[in-house]
């Protein structure tokens, strides 16, 4: 089952979807496609090359020689972490999968426009269509709480690594973080809709209604996708029961998750194009110096109270 040709999937394929995981997935991720980059200020810019990286060496600490020549990204949405990982120079042939058919066509939309080719394939990452040690590293960025069995993905990740290849998993939801992310969500969609809607704001910033039943219908879908949230030192446990040596987490965003969470949700409610790319600067910048707060917190606050965990580790050999 697909979604409509605009791209919208239909009130009776979302209730499909509810019984239907894979499906849910599928429905989903190839609905977004089309406006995902727009939705989450993705770009393949200085802003985005700086956060890939930044989120690549406080993960890994960097402990490997750069570049790693051949890479595949699990989960790889429209491209956004591996091609913005190989424009900051760590990766070099970069192969990406994912669920969904849409996602995999603008992942390569994406490189084409870069100017490189990056080989794409719609995969299960439970069943990862590649060869035993075929990969020097596996990424993915905000994938492996869409997977129904984490620790089956991460064995299947080892099984296609080298011999001391490594894998590295960023932006994945602490459980904790993702309650307050979820409430302040919440609370930010129902202020700006209706605020937006007041007659002076209307034309300029407001949804439509047609849009606005789209976003629902997302939102509920979204209930559905989002399989997991993850304790740091659970998650850990899983990559080394699956057989990871050398794993290592690392938690980021508290200060920067209250802001950024608010700044998501206003622009995913108001009009298209009302926002523009100041905007999306001008949210990235308050970010990185909450980011930089949220470093310093770090030393005292626990680790699980963090918004997003990254993990880290290494195939045997």
């Amino acid at each position: 089952m697909s979604s409509t040709p605009g791209g919208a999937a239909t009130a009776e394929q979302v209730a499909a979807a509810f019984s239907d995981n894979k499906l849910a997935q599928v429905l989903y991720h190839d609905w977004e496609a089309q406006t995902y980059d727009d939705k989450w200020s993705i770009s393949f810019d200085e802003r985005c090359v700086d956060y890939a990286r930044d989120r690549f060496h406080a993960i890994t600490g960097t402990p490997d020689p750069l570049p790693y020549g051949t890479a595949l990204e699990l989960g790889a949405g429209t491209g956004f972490f591996s091609l913005n990982l190989k424009r900051a120079g760590i990766l070099d042939e970069v192969h990406v999968t994912d669920l969904s058919p849409g996602m995999v066509e603008a992942a390569r939309a994406n490189a084409e426009s870069l100017g490189f080719t990056v080989q794409g394939r719609v995969a299960d990452a439970e069943r990862i269509p590649y060869d035993d040690n075929t990969f020097d590293i596996v990424v993915g960025h905000a994938v492996i709480h869409h997977i129904p069995d984490v620790e089956a993905a991460f064995r299947e990740i080892l099984r296609v690594l080298k011999p001391g290849g490594r894998f590295v998993i960023a932006g994945e939801p602490t459980t904790v973080g993702d309650w307050y992310a979820r409430q302040l969500g919440r609370v930010t969609w129902k202020a700006t809709t209706a605020i937006t809607h007041l007659p002076p704001l209307r034309d300029a910033w407001a949804k439509d209604r047609e849009a606005l039943d789209e976003s629902s219908r997302a939102a509920a879908l979204e209930a559905v996708v989002d399989l997991h949230t993850f304790d740091p030192q659970a998650l850990a446990r899983t990559a080394f029961l699956a057989g990871a040596v050398g794993v290592r987490t690392r938690t980021e965003e508290l200060t920067a998750a209250f802001l950024g969470w608010p700044v998501r949700t206003f622009e995913a409610a108001v009009k298209p194009g009302a926002l523009g790319w100041g905007w999306a600067r001008f949210a990235y910048g308050s970010w990185k110096r909450l980011s930089a707060v949220d470093r310093v917190l770090a030393r005292a606050v626990p680790a699980r109270f963090f918004y997003n965990v990254g993990i880290t580790g290494v195939k045997p050999g």
